[in-house]
């Protein structure tokens, strides 16, 4: 059962009672993903084009995030995201994000929920986007990354999908130079990355957390 719920900068977060665990940070939504994804991921890197994978496709709050920030500084981006159970319209529609921005920027949010799955769509003219609907596991693609945004619900709620079998998986998709970002910074986590081969960094968190997680794929 999910549940919409309002976070302390005002955006929406949804919360899964079987889990006990909110998709976003209740100490605010969009400022969580700004800090962790768009700034310590997205602006931390240079290249253009940049390719972004984003596990965990949610709410599609980082994807409309990060399709802002292209809009400013013009880069081309080519966006893929997994996501194994996808919101339901009614969910997602209810969210308020788009009316946080301007309606010719908040409009994009709902264009981003109604592209099809599987299959690519230039949403602009530089930000191109494909959403994948499947087990992250049964993921097969030649595609190589820049940017990785590792957003599964938290390791003590989905420990699956923070073991080394996925971590090594999502380090084979990464080009050397590559960044990985996230909002955990457990250990275990830290330990996995260091030993597949990245330089670990912790930055501060956002409102609510001590530090998150960026690493950077050794050449």
């Amino acid at each position: 059962m999910l549940k919409i719920i309002s976070t302390s900068d005002g955006s929406d977060t949804l919360y899964v009672q079987e889990l006990d665990e909110h998709y976003h940070s209740t100490f605010g939504a969009v400022k969580e993903s700004n800090h962790v994804f768009i700034e310590s991921g997205y602006k931390s890197i240079s290249s253009n084009p940049v390719r972004i994978f984003e596990l965990g496709f949610g709410t599609g709050l980082n994807t409309f995030l990060t399709l802002l920030e292209s809009l400013k500084d013009k880069r081309m981006v080519y966006y893929v995201s997994i996501e194994k159970y996808p919101l339901p319209a009614n969910i997602y529609k209810k969210l308020n994000y788009s009316t946080l921005y301007r309606e010719n920027e908040g409009s994009y949010y709902n264009l981003i929920h109604e592209c099809s799955w599987g299959i690519p769509r230039e949403i602009t003219d530089n930000f191109s986007l494909l959403k994948i609907e499947k087990d992250f596991m049964e993921m097969d693609t030649d595609m190589v990354f820049d940017i990785v945004y590792f957003d599964a619900f938290a390791p003590e709620k989905q420990p699956e999908m923070w073991s080394y079998n996925v971590l090594e998986l999502v380090a084979s998709l990464m080009n050397p130079g590559g960044v990985f970002v996230t909002y955990s910074a457990k250990g275990q986590l830290k330990r996995d990355l260091k030993q597949l081969g990245f330089l670990v960094e912790n930055p501060a968190g956002p409102p609510g957390k001590r530090q998150i997680t960026r690493a950077v794929k050794k050449s």
